[in-house]
């Protein structure tokens, strides 16, 4: 377990605590602690891709209201139904389609910093595999394809280097660890 006498944590006073026999929760404290840092390093969240989902999902329960509250009755209403079912799994496909294919395991889309002459935000990533206490936080681009995007920088490290006996995540050397993959993934950039 990681020592009480590291320094001072760097975004707020109050201890941040998880359950520690609770991997969810440590991933949870971790993801959100993750955020802070790469937002204090001047990368600006992307939400496009969430507002997409919640318009998504919307035009799935308009589509289930409307089939629902179709002034006709069921005998005349048949093919107005059956079409309502029909773009219902569509969108609802979609959706999947869309999570799976561009979420992945991110937990955090960003645009480039402001005044950078980058193009590309990141995508950051994390992992704690069930019984495991190996964190694993990948950094990408946003678009791989990109002529400023750069490879994939990653570290995979334990848990119990972050959190005290009692569960307190020791923010200060969770920071370091995190800027330091950020200032890794920089320096390979100017490398190119």
């Amino acid at each position: 377990m990681a020592s009480d006498g590291a320094a001072a944590t760097p975004a707020k006073v109050t201890p941040k605590k998880a359950n520690i026999l609770d991997p969810h929760s440590i991933k949870h404290l971790l993801d959100e602690t993750i955020s802070d840092v790469v937002k204090s390093k001047g990368y600006t969240e992307d939400t496009r891709l969430g507002n997409l989902k919640l318009g998504m999902g919307a035009a799935v329960i308009a589509v289930a209201l409307l089939a629902q509250f179709y002034p006709k009755k069921f005998p005349q209403n048949r093919e107005f139904l059956l079409g309502c079912i029909a773009l219902y799994v569509v969108l609802n496909v979609v959706l999947l389609i869309l999570s799976y294919t561009k979420e992945k395991d991110a937990i955090l889309f960003t645009h480039p910093p402001a005044g950078s002459f980058n193009s590309t935000g990141l995508i950051i990533s994390s992992k704690l595999p069930r019984f495991s206490d190996m964190y694993t936080l990948t950094i990408a681009s946003a678009d791989p394809q990109s002529i400023s995007a750069n490879k994939p920088v990653h570290f995979t490290k334990s848990v119990t280097k972050w959190f005290t006996k009692e569960g307190v995540l020791v923010e200060g050397l969770f920071w370091k660890d995190v800027e330091k993959l950020i200032d890794d993934y920089n320096s390979e950039r100017k490398s190119k």
